[in-house]
Formats: structure tokens, sequence, C-alpha cells
């Protein structure tokens, strides 16, 4: 069972999910809230699987609130759906950690999908707005914002490690990893936890951003991957 938070400042957009979502085989809707502040409130009660928030909220928007939650509890996920596809919301909300961001113009078996992709470890991307995505990351790997990561700190990393790395910078799913490697998916999800534990990294976003602004994600284990 899937467990979901809705957070929305439109009562009615709160209403219409819980409805829609609570239909879904596999889902439970613990609880709606209308900004950010009682997102944390609901976790601190009981901790949801995926979150479903808005950026603009009352008292605290959505990319606050994904930072703060990413930052106590990485291992819940969080969707963006909202009505703005302005850059630096984008930008920001999958810098902090976020794993999909959606127009709410979906359609209610693209969201329940999105929903279960991310719940295994896929980020999800509106096709409106993957293109600004591809660019912000062509843009970061020429500015300043590269994530450092010393020498000492990757000679650590084995080569299974290594593997990984290039596959999560291409945007596999942990699921999809296993495949490609033929290890359990426990086994990925460990050693992920190992990577990002010798590169002092938050979670798999800041890793795949490192890997493409490195050039990490280019490595040359395709002829074993």
């Amino acid at each position: 069972m899937i467990k979901i938070l809705i957070a929305d400042d439109q009562e009615l957009i709160r209403q219409s999910l819980q409805i829609i979502l609570g239909a879904e085989t596999g889902f439970e809707v613990i609880d709606s809230v209308e900004n950010g502040k009682e997102v944390i409130r609901a976790i601190r009660k009981e901790k949801p699987d995926v979150i479903l928030m808005d950026i603009r909220m009352p008292e605290m928007d959505g990319v606050v609130c994904t930072q703060i939650i990413k930052e106590n509890y990485p291992d819940i996920k969080i969707i963006i759906l909202t009505t703005f596809d302005d850059d630096e919301y984008v930008f920001n909300a999958l810098k902090y950690g976020a794993s999909g961001y959606l127009l709410k113009g979906i359609q209610t078996k693209e969201l329940a999908d999105a929903i279960r992709k991310v719940y295994q470890g896929t980020s999800m991307i509106n096709e409106d707005i993957a293109s600004k995505v591809v660019n912000m990351f062509s843009r970061m790997a020429k500015t300043n914002l590269t994530i450092q990561i010393d020498e000492q700190q990757t000679a650590q990393l084995k080569d299974t490690e290594w593997q990984i790395i290039v596959l999560v910078g291409s945007g596999l799913s942990n699921k999809e990893i296993a495949g490609k490697l033929k290890l359990s998916e426990g086994t990925i999800r460990n050693s992920l936890s190992m990577i990002l534990s010798k590169l002092d990294l938050r979670d798999r976003t800041q890793l795949a951003i490192w890997a493409v602004q490195t050039g990490a994600v280019n490595k040359v284990f395709k002829d074993e991957i």
C-alpha cells in the first residue's frame, strides 16, 4: 500500500485528488493539508511514502517544504503537482530532491502511474517541461554550481558502484538498474546508499547531477553495461 499525502491550498483540488487516488488499488491517502507547515506536522504523525505538493502555498511554499523534508526524511518521495512551469520553480524543486514535477492538467491514469513509478525510485517529469530540465543541466555544467567531490572520495568507489552511478545519471530506476546489472533491487538500494555515503551526497538527484556535470555518466563501462 502506497501512503500518499496531498498538499494544496485549494480545497477543491485536495478533495478531488482524495477521491481520485482513494479509488486506485494500492493507494491510501493518509491526509490532505493546505500549506507546507501542515505538511511537516502531518509527516510527524504518520510518514507518507509519496507527497503530492503544490508549489505556491501560503505560510511555506512547496520548494522550501521540499528542501526541509528531503533533509530530514530523505526516503519520502515528493511529486510537485502544479499549474506553474516557471524555470526557477522547476530548478529549485529538483535541486532540493523532488522526484517528479507534473502539471495539473495530467490525466488520472498518468498521475497514478507517476506515483507508482516515483515510489519505485523513478523520476517523473511532465513532457511539457522535460526540455527545460535538459537545458538546466546543460547550463549547470557551465556555471559554478558544480557539486564538488574530491579524488579521495571517488577512489573509494568499486567498479560496480561506478556502473550504478552511470545508470543513475542516465535516469534509470533501481529496478531498471537491477535488471541491467543482474542484481537484486535490494542490492542496488544498499549500494546506492554506500555510494552516497562515500561521496557525501544527499540523494540520487545530487548523484545524477554530479554524474552529468563531471562526465562520469560517460565513464567507460559501456561494454559491460
